[in-house]
């Protein structure tokens, strides 16, 4: 049986366990929820409080040029690139995951309707993030396309000669369950079909090679690994090869080549630059910038290779005191228990009494979430995140303590925590 001891020694043996310092976690909380909304960065509120106080209340419309304002989409976004395996110049940080998969499914339809009109089909797997398969279904409906959803071992029989587009999101959001990018992006450009991905817990919480897969699109959002705060600016990325062969459906000023000449006509900026569309939140992206900051502080340390291996021993341990002490009571496991096929969380299943648990451990300080079943296939699921960042190994132990403690205890059971809140 794993001890208190033995997760003590792993945090004194964590070559990573300084980072830590990099967050304002309140006192007395073990968050486990960084898969929805990071922890924020210590020097986020300074950094904002200058952007506001001096850069925008001191230096005003100034500040586009000298503070560096106008290319601050540019700028996080090359270095979420280095987190992505992306190169310079290929990462624009703006607006948000829905937009921007707007824009590169749009992008994608018109490359797809150029090279082979016959296809008509955008397959993605039926548990994807909704909004991803509510855009998919927007864009079918105004090109005439059809949106097939599937199981993710259906994925590879239904790469037709039919299908243009091959939509995914690379860790699943409800099962924490990952694709092998590259193997499946091979299989679809073996059938001449079109990849997007989308990265929302991927990008900050496991290592990503877009480049190296030959991805064609993706996208991903700033405030869950990347710590960007509540509705940080997303970012979007798309191969050079196809940056440059059409509009991206929304053409406003910021994604014009010349955007201060004030032309009547759009003219699209070379690269990555066309898929802005108006003008950027200089405040939010700041604070992007700072939780950026904090990955990008581990590089020293071993980088996305370090933080992935620290991952995946926090996940096992999670996975393992689990069974050890919380056997008996009707908990399932959703994520996969392999390293390859698994993201940076760990999701538990429970017939009954899923969302009243986790409002419980949010009582005791240990904060993680629900997502509901479909009455189907996918069961309730209790939700826990891992960032290696700021989570240590005494916090696991005491997590699956306090879960422990409120399944025996069947406290869970309190009226207080069967109230359904709006988020959930």
């Amino acid at each position: 049986m794993t001890t208190l001891q033995d997760c003590q020694a792993l945090d004194a043996q964590d070559p990573l366990r300084a980072l830590r310092d990099l967050f304002a976690l309140p006192a007395g909380t073990i968050y486990l929820d960084g898969n929805s909304l990071g922890v924020m960065p210590r020097a986020t509120p300074e950094r904002v409080a200058d952007v506001v106080t001096r850069e925008w209340g001191t230096d005003l419309i100034q500040s586009w040029n000298k503070a560096g304002w106008f290319a601050m989409p540019q700028a996080v976004g090359d270095k979420i690139a280095r987190l992505i395996g992306a190169g310079a110049g290929e990462v624009v940080a703006t607006d948000s995951t829905s937009i921007n998969l707007f824009k590169v499914l749009s992008a994608a339809i018109a490359i797809a309707k150029a090279d082979a009109p016959q296809r008509t089909r955008i397959v993605s797997e039926r548990s994807n993030f909704p909004t991803d398969l509510y855009i998919a279904e927007a864009l079918c409906k105004q090109h005439g396309l059809e949106l097939v959803l599937v199981e993710p071992e259906e994925i590879a029989a239904a790469l037709t000669a039919n299908v243009a587009i091959l939509m995914l999101t690379h860790v699943n959001y409800r099962t924490g369950a990952m694709h092998d990018m590259a193997a499946v992006t091979a299989a679809a450009h073996a059938q001449g079909i079109l990849t997007v991905w989308d990265l929302a817990h991927s990008a900050g919480a496991v290592p990503v090679d877009l480049r190296g897969a030959k991805a064609d699109f993706a996208v991903g959002c700033g405030y869950k690994y990347l710590n960007g705060g509540p509705g940080a600016p997303a970012f979007v990325w798309v191969n050079p090869q196809h940056a440059d062969r059409f509009w991206q459906p929304l053409a406003g000023w910021w994604g014009h080549a010349a955007p201060f000449a004030f032309t009547p006509d759009y003219q699209p900026a070379p690269g990555i630059t066309r898929y802005q569309c108006g003008t950027q939140p200089m405040i939010s992206l700041a604070a992007l910038d700072c939780g950026v900051d904090t990955l990008l502080a581990a590089e020293a340390l071993g980088g996305m290779a370090a933080l992935r291996a620290k991952s995946l021993v926090l996940t096992d341990l999670f996975i393992r005191l689990v069974e050890e002490r919380c056997a008996g009571h009707g908990l399932g496991l959703a994520t996969p228990r392999e390293h390859a096929q698994r993201g940076s969380q760990v999701c538990l299943t429970r017939a009954e009494g899923a969302y009243a648990i986790v409002q419980a451990l949010i009582a005791r300080g240990v904060v993680g979430d629900f997502r509901a079943g479909d009455g189907g296939r996918h069961q309730d699921i209790l939700r826990f995140g891992f960032t290696p960042l700021y989570i240590g190994f005494e916090d696991v132990w005491h997590s699956v303590e306090h879960l422990r403690q409120v399944l025996e205890t069947a406290e869970w059971q309190r009226p207080e925590f069967n109230r359904k809140h709006a988020v959930t």
